[in-house]
């Protein structure tokens, strides 16, 4: 059968395609900026869409035709910088349903649970309804609400439990008694295959979770031992703690970094993650701890697992960094343009000091804005080594200067192609 994936690109998306390019489909993926997804899955054709751009039919029209199924499994967690929620989960979706009349190919919608205390959130309101409109819309379809999910890989709240089971001398957690049910991603890819297949029937409406009954302390605590590190002391902690952090978060997802502590996650969290009926489509849903024992943790996870929560630190430090070596020469504008008496008279060397200190403001603040990230450090890096080269040139001497003013680039040079080395999400 000829497939559309959206959001081909994300954890859940990638490891559908997976599957079913093995059970023999062909697969269409669409995402954002699909141009590393092609080098790793060369089989698939890609195109490149954004989702909340497609708001009507005619939109969709040209790119639906000819597939017998579509997958959706796009979808953000709070509205940023980069995602538009409304557009995405339900505006974009509603206009695919009305161009797919035509054609009435099976849709396969990867939704939540979209009731409960949180239900009002934009999060689940939008993905609710989405779904209310398939249900509406007399199309085929299957309609899977995977909890939380676990695979090999991580991503959003699942790269954040093995951040916390990282950390080295306790495990600060809030909402640690919260219940959270989980599904193996291999089981949520299983089951957009058993509903492509026609296993699952025509209008189904169904949870994806395994059985077990775990709280967030001892899923954080099996995701430590996952990694192989010893017992740590779980120190549970009231929501108010978590406020700064989550505010944080939320400023930081305006700038187009997507938190998994944003207020959106900490309002799930705060009722847990269950499923309505418990419901697997007859697919046997691995439970947690057999999820994490078939895919033994490597070095590398560990690596990932702390450097998570230092990622953002980087970030922040490398701004602050570059701010305050922008701002403070201004301050002592006439001190600092001596440094290029050597080779510059005083009106040159005043506008080259003041254009410097503009650089390294504009770097400062462009690094905080996620789309603008990998250029800045890029410049960074460029600047960097300009700074030292000219000062090597102009004044040899602050190579041996007691506060070592050219020396301490050297480290900020090393965080800064660490930064970048791990600045990609997905």
């Amino acid at each position: 059968m000829n497939i559309l994936i959206l959001g081909a690109t994300g954890f859940i998306g990638s490891a559908v395609a997976s599957r079913l390019l093995a059970d023999g489909h062909s697969v269409t993926g669409l995402g954002r900026n699909p141009s590393r997804a092609h080098l790793k899955f060369p089989d698939i054709k890609w195109i490149a869409a954004d989702l909340s751009k497609m708001l009507h039919a005619e939109d969709w029209s040209a790119v639906i035709g000819g597939y017998g199924a579509v997958v959706n499994c796009a979808g953000a967690l709070q509205d940023g910088l980069s995602d538009d929620l409304a557009a995405t989960q339900s505006k974009a979706m509603q206009a695919l349903y009305a161009a797919a009349q035509e054609t009435r190919p099976l849709i396969v919608q990867i939704s939540a649970r979209t009731n409960g205390a949180a239900a009002d959130l934009p999060f689940l309101a939008t993905k609710r309804h989405a779904d209310e409109a398939l249900a509406a819309s007399g199309l085929p379809y299957a309609i899977l609400r995977p909890a939380l999910v676990l695979g090999r890989n991580s991503h959003g709240g699942s790269a954040l439990l093995r951040a916390l089971a990282a950390l080295p001398f306790g495990i600060p957690l809030v909402h640690a008694t919260s219940p959270v049910a989980t599904v193996a991603l291999d089981d949520v890819a299983a089951a957009v295959s058993n509903a492509v297949m026609g296993q699952l029937g025509s209008c189904t409406d169904a949870d994806l979770a395994s059985t077990e009954q775990l709280t967030l302390v001892k899923l954080v605590t099996l995701h430590r031992q996952w990694l192989g590190l010893p017992h740590a002391d779980v120190v549970s902690l009231p929501d108010i703690v978590a406020r700064p952090v989550t505010w944080l978060a939320d400023a930081a997802g305006h700038l187009g970094w997507r938190s998994p502590l944003r207020s959106t996650a900490m309002a799930v969290m705060a009722e847990g993650v269950q499923p309505n009926a418990g419901s697997n489509l007859g697919i046997a849903a691995a439970s947690a701890q057999d999820t994490l024992h078939t895919n033994p943790a490597g070095v590398q996870d560990l690596w990932f697992a702390r450097l998570y929560l230092l990622k953002p630190l980087m970030i922040a430090a490398l701004s602050s960094f570059w701010l305050l070596s922008g701002v403070l020469p201004l301050l002592e504008i006439q001190r600092v343009v001596t440094h290029f008496h050597p080779l510059l008279r005083e009106g040159p060397a005043t506008s080259l000091t003041v254009f410097t200190c503009l650089i390294d403001v504009m770097l400062g603040a462009a690094v905080l804005v996620r789309p603008f990230a990998r250029r800045a450090m890029q410049g960074m890096i460029l600047v960097s080594l300009s700074y030292l080269a000219g000062a090597t040139i102009i004044e040899p001497s602050l190579w041996l200067d007691p506060l070592g003013p050219l020396v301490k680039v050297l480290p900020s040079l090393v965080l800064t192609l660490t930064a970048l080395a791990i600045l990609d999400e997905r």
